[in-house]
């Protein structure tokens, strides 16, 4: 007799298999019971009918507890009625781990009370199907990066300089000198994109910032491009077909966690569409300003609020371009015509979501940059490498860095970002 998974039982309709699995909740209807089970590939129901089993089966099937793990042995058969399309008619149980009080119940808890139990609230339906997901756009940005010719280059998590300033990195002693978890791997994939031309990295990011916002994270995973010899609006096409890919690829193989989400997939595809719009900074303030935003003027970041207000006046993501220089970090390309914003645009997810890729044309001329890591208050010396780049063989080049749980969390179409993280840092004592 077979064991196989549950997400393979529609391969094996009207046989009798053994299935390794934990009951997830059950209930009992007189002479029935339901078991509803999950082994890590999806969730199905089996069913044990009375007058189809021993006393003993029936009996310990209505004593299991939540999150008992069994081996179950049934035939498989179809079952229209649930989006699975699958069920078990079970013959035989044999309880492998009994589980007992169980915290996680059936009902309503909040998501601080969740994340204190994340070692156990990955189990449940809704953080499988995201996981599910998280896993697909994981293979689906290797995928596209690899098709389009790009180098994955690893770039260090301590570092001895920062991208963006010191204001809210991890400061950790390193030999007696200072070190910085890392805040972005950008800088080093610059010199790696004048090695390699067209490159990425995939790799954890920190920010010290205590948030507990639905947007925000201390530590998030970035996958970070630098392509030598382009410039933004190319840069600008490369983000907008990589998001779609990644939008698409779920579409096509997260069916089953899409559905389990109850994401409108309508919704999805409609975000695959390109171009994506794009509108200035400069228009993006006006747009505000007509609608009665009277809390933003021009030099000022945008909010929550303004972003999602900007985005739902389109249809699909959308570029916001040229950002004041005042309030983007040191490395960006100045504008050509203009002295008060800098070559850059995010990208800002529609429903909501907020900013999901931030990304410029970075700054070529040597004495420009040496400038501005002077005027950020930054040691120059410990930028010399970052500079030697604009000293030996300079050209134009661009990047762009996308956080994964956010956009996690804007195509699964979930709250709160936090639940797009396998796991916090520091399990049960802080999280992001």
């Amino acid at each position: 007799m077979e064991q196989i998974q549950i997400i393979d039982a529609k391969n094996h309709v009207g046989e009798t298999v053994k299935i390794g699995a934990w009951v997830a909740n059950k209930r009992s209807s007189g002479k029935i019971s339901f078991l509803q089970l999950r082994d890590g590939t999806a969730y199905f129901q089996a069913v044990v009918v009375k007058s189809e089993v021993s006393e003993e089966v029936f009996h310990l099937a209505k004593e299991l507890t939540q999150e008992t793990s069994i081996i179950v042995t049934g035939e498989i058969r179809e079952d229209t009625r649930s989006k699975f399309g699958y069920e078990l008619g079970v013959k035989e149980i044999e309880v492998i781990g009994e589980s007992h009080d169980y915290p996680i119940t059936p009902k309503e808890h909040g998501v601080d009370f969740l994340m204190d139990h994340r070692h156990l609230w990955l189990r449940s339906s809704q953080q499988h199907a995201i996981m599910l997901i998280r896993n697909e756009v994981i293979r689906a940005t290797y995928e596209f990066f690899n098709n389009n010719g790009f180098v994955k280059i690893d770039p260090p998590i301590l570092t001895g300089s920062a991208p963006e300033g010191t204001s809210d990195l991890f400061e950790t002693n390193y030999f007696d000198q200072k070190a910085y978890l890392s805040q972005s791997g950008q800088l080093y994939m610059e010199a790696a994109a004048m090695a390699l031309g067209k490159v990425f990295s995939f790799g954890p990011t920190f920010r010290a910032e205590k948030s507990k916002t639905r947007r925000h994270l201390i530590e998030f995973w970035m996958i970070e491009p630098e392509m030598a010899f382009m410039h933004q609006e190319d840069s600008l096409e490369v983000q907008e077909q990589y998001v779609a890919y990644l939008v698409q690829s779920v579409l096509d193989n997260c069916d089953y966690a899409l559905d389990v989400l109850g994401r409108d997939k309508e919704v999805l595809k409609n975000y695959t569409k390109l171009p994506f719009p794009r509108i200035s900074y400069d228009d993006a303030i006006e747009l505000l300003k007509k609608n009665n935003f009277d809390d933003i003027e021009w030099g000022d970041d945008f909010g929550s609020p303004h972003e999602t207000f900007i985005a739902n006046s389109f249809d699909r993501p959308v570029f916001i371009l040229n950002y004041p220089k005042a309030i983007k970090p040191f490395y960006m390309k100045p504008h050509p015509t203009r002295e008060d914003v800098v070559i850059c645009a995010d990208l800002i997810a529609p429903e909501g979501y907020g900013e999901i890729i931030g990304g410029s044309e970075r700054a070529t001329d040597y004495d420009y940059l040496l400038e501005q890591i002077r005027e950020a208050g930054l040691n120059e010396e410990e930028y010399s490498w970052y500079l030697d780049l604009r000293k030996y063989g300079t050209v134009p080049h661009s990047g762009f860095g996308l956080g994964l749980e956010r956009t996690i969390t804007f195509i699964s179409g979930i709250d709160h970002v936090r639940e797009a993280i396998p796991f916090p840092r520091l399990l049960n004592r802080i999280y992001p």
